[in-house]
């Protein structure tokens, strides 16, 4: 599975300090952490309240690239900040990410078409995020055809059927697992899945057993990848004990060190 970390984000206050003070020292050892720990994608996020969005962006995708060589996920509500934060990488990026608003996605689409960028795409439109599975393939539906015509391709995307916190919408887990398995339908090669896995455990107790467990059941009805924490232990281990009983990679004795 795709670890996507979460933890270089503004909204840590420990980040945002860093923001503030330029440290980059502190990111880059923040970002070095994370890819030791497991992460494939450092997802970038400046934190809300940040006058100069495209500048700090910027300068938080040249510090990491700076310290390690992974592919970085740009967050931002802000396009501005969007345009900014792909334009300053290297490499192609994972735009983080439209919905299927028809603004969003005439303006971020062929965005990453001029920067080969890969891209999220969120199951929600201007009425929100749907009730049920079928609604939530009919938007990923539309964004899949919409990419097409720009020339993107379904292996370029990562639908994303929206976790919501248990503790305000329990009937909604079954309804994501269920959407995982019909977006795999939608084409040929399939579209990735992802999903921000803290936002099932939001406000609630015990949030590192419920995020395990939600990823553990997500993953055998077709996940590919999860917005976490891969400094949280128990919660890779969990997902290399699920690569293996999913025959996605080969069992050895020693499989949580492998």
């Amino acid at each position: 599975m795709i670890v996507i970390s979460e933890r270089i984000n503004g909204l840590f206050r420990s980040v945002m300090k860093a923001i503030d003070n330029k440290d980059e020292k502190f990111i880059q050892d923040l970002a070095v952490n994370q890819v030791e720990a497991g992460a494939h994608i450092l997802d970038i996020n400046t934190g809300p309240g940040v006058d100069n969005a495209p500048e700090v962006m910027t300068w938080l995708v040249k510090t990491v690239q700076d310290a390690v060589d992974v592919q970085l996920s740009i967050d931002t509500p802000k396009m501005d900040a969007m345009e900014a934060g792909v334009s300053a990488s290297s490499s192609s990026v994972l735009i983080n990410s439209t919905t299927a608003e028809a603004k969003k996605m005439e303006t971020l689409f062929p965005m990453a078409v001029e920067h080969g960028s890969d891209i999220i795409c969120l199951t929600l439109d201007e009425k929100g995020i749907p009730n049920d599975a079928n609604s939530r393939c009919e938007l990923a539906m539309t964004m899949v055809a919409k990419a097409m015509e720009y020339g993107i391709g379904p292996e370029k995307l990562y639908l994303d059927p929206l976790a919501l916190p248990v503790g305000a919408a329990q009937d909604q887990g079954p309804k994501v697992l269920e959407a995982l398995g019909m977006f795999k339908a939608i084409s040929d090669p399939p579209p990735k899945t992802v999903v921000g896995l803290s936002n099932v455990s939001n406000n609630t107790k015990e949030r590192p057993l419920l995020n395990r467990t939600f990823l553990v059941m997500m993953m055998a009805s077709g996940l590919d990848a999860a917005i976490m924490d891969p400094s949280d232990t128990e919660l890779v281990a969990a997902v290399k004990a699920s690569e293996v009983l999913l025959n996605k990679k080969l069992y050895a004795d020693d499989f949580l060190r492998a």
